[in-house]
């Protein structure tokens, strides 16, 4: 069986020019065709936006290269700084809606579900605590314990589970617009 060293290749990679040139070549030149396709600015033949796209692709990564681009910022060290961050916005875009998706609500922000807006809420703030405790911001749920002490924080749990429950079992029907998990789990439990 043989065994490969995914660093190696990567910094092989890197040493190739791969993060300085392929990849960014490759994002600005889809982006720009998809727009340019999209809006259909140059007309509707579909090789003019792809002359456009690599001319600008490719003067864009040139000039970087040789370092005659305007301004004093190299604009692929700008995407290349860019994008993992970009990225992780992304990741926590889909993490909320997940979590939206999970418990059946619907992102209404006119008031007229007022359960569905709590839910997305609660679904963006919990993104924002998972991400800020990954990143080190804040150091989990130690300072809620060095506030309250565990005694307080269980009873806390234990309140909030109570009131889920109770919620749960006296909620009107007329509320729920969902067809999510809680939905089916809220009906799972009326049917027995």
């Amino acid at each position: 069986m043989a065994y490969y060293n995914w660093q190696e290749l990567f910094m092989a990679l890197e040493n190739w020019g791969f993060s300085k040139v392929l990849l960014p070549f490759l994002l600005i030149f889809t982006i720009v065709f998809a727009i340019l396709e999209k809006t259909h600015v140059l007309g509707e033949k579909k090789s003019y936006s792809v002359v456009v796209s690599f001319v600008m692709s490719f003067a864009t990564i040139v000039a970087s290269i040789s370092g005659d681009y305007f301004g004093r910022y190299n604009p692929v060290e700008i995407i290349n700084r860019l994008l993992p961050s970009v990225s992780l916005l992304i990741i926590a875009v889909i993490m909320v809606l997940i979590l939206v998706g999970i418990f059946g609500a619907e992102a209404d922000w006119r008031g007229a579900n007022t359960l569905s807006g709590a839910i997305v809420i609660l679904a963006v703030i919990a993104v924002v605590w998972i991400f800020g405790s990954s990143a080190g911001w804040w150091q989990g749920w130690g300072w809620l314990l060095g506030f309250l002490g565990s005694d307080a924080v269980a009873i806390i749990v234990m309140i909030l589970v109570f009131a889920l429950i109770i919620w749960f079992v006296t909620k009107d029907e007329t509320t729920s617009t969902g067809d999510g998990f809680m939905k089916n789990l809220g009906d799972f439990f009326k049917k027995k």
